[in-house]
């Protein structure tokens, strides 16, 4: 029986008690927590044989500069959104993000960035970067546009299939 305080350690490799019930290797969860730490994921899964071992936490996103507003001051009204103003037309291919990492937009800090809205990029062209433990994976554009939004900022954690850019 174990002691109160103390963790329950696996002695066999086994995925399965006798009893049918799982085994977890607390080891092996605390150092799967701290890769999640060390490199800013949200989500890490291993699996060995029968045995899988899911670990996340939860954080909130970063503000982009898109949604992150100041408060208004008490008493105040919220200007309305003027009607001359032209809705913005986001229709086009949008790029997602394949992984969970940190997006790039230039090769390096105070480079120019690969793609600003406006320009015209052809299939293949790097239109950012996502670091992903310590890995710089290039994000392409699949096939010819014009770039119609950015949606994420500079060095913003990103998660799987968050919408990165829109291709028009």
């Amino acid at each position: 029986m174990a002691e109160p305080g103390k963790p329950v350690r696996s002695k066999a490799p086994e995925a399965e008690a006798d009893d049918g019930s799982m085994r977890i290797d607390a080891k092996l969860v605390s150092d799967l927590a701290q890769l999640l730490t060390d490199n800013d994921l949200s989500e890490i899964e291993v699996a060995d044989g029968p045995r899988r071992i899911k670990v996340r936490r939860g954080f909130a996103p970063a503000p982009t500069p898109e949604t992150h507003r100041e408060a208004a001051p008490p008493g105040s009204q919220p200007a309305a959104p003027s009607a001359a103003a032209p809705a913005e037309d986001l229709s086009g291919q949008t790029i997602k993000s394949p992984m969970v990492g940190t997006a790039f937009l230039s090769p390096e800090p105070g480079v120019e960035p690969f793609v600003s809205v406006g320009d015209a990029v052809t299939a293949g062209d790097t239109l950012l970067i996502i670091e992903a433990m310590k890995v710089m994976n290039p994000i392409t554009a699949p096939s010819g546009g014009v770039i119609k939004k950015i949606l994420v900022a500079d060095a913003q954690p990103v998660e799987f299939d968050q919408p990165l850019i829109v291709l028009g």
